[in-house]
């Protein structure tokens, strides 16, 4: 998470252009490498991606952020806490994740994929753990595997960048959210 007081420090008030926000790490690591893959370099094109620590800490951000073409990108459950920031701000460019960005991940990569992801990575038989505990015992999968990625200690931040390197296509908030760009 940014503070505020370090938000300068991020921004070329002269090179920067676009401030996309993003709830946290991991969502600023999955645009990122997103867009590596497409071959788009943000930082050339004036584009800073700023974790702002959960949708209420938008609000915090957009005041002082008015000079900049601002996008937003949340989770469903957050969506009107982010759309009501942006709108108070005249701002109303906000992507919406159908849960939230790891679920866009999952469903975009597939289970299948992505417990390929887990078990290159030395995570499948913890994944397994969490899958036989009485909690998550015969939920849906895709939801088992929002719960372990949220589970670990950085876990959320690599798989970012590992389920976002194996996407075949691109999630339709994420589509929409790099076109705008």
């Amino acid at each position: 998470m940014v503070d505020s007081g370090s938000v300068d420090d991020l921004l070329d008030r002269d090179a920067t252009r676009v401030v996309v926000l993003v709830e946290g790490i991991s969502d600023q690591v999955a645009v990122e490498t997103l867009a590596a893959r497409h071959g788009r370099d943000l930082a050339a094109e004036g584009v800073v991606i700023l974790p702002v620590g959960g949708a209420h800490g938008v609000r915090r951000h957009v005041q002082r952020l008015l000079d900049f073409r601002l996008l937003a990108i949340c989770d469903a459950g957050e969506a009107h806490v982010v759309q009501r920031a942006m709108a108070e701000a005249g701002r109303g460019d906000v992507f919406v994740c159908d849960r939230d960005l790891e679920d866009e991940l999952i469903r975009a990569a597939g289970t299948d994929r992505v417990k390929d992801v887990f078990a290159a990575h030395g995570d499948l038989t913890a994944f397994h753990t969490i899958q036989r505990q009485p909690a998550w015992r015969g939920k849906d999968e895709a939801a088992q595997m929002r719960r372990f990625l949220a589970a670990g200690a950085r876990r959320k931040l690599r798989y970012a960048r590992l389920l976002t390197a194996e996407l075949d296509h691109i999630p339709p908030p994420l589509t929409a959210l790099l076109a705008a760009i």
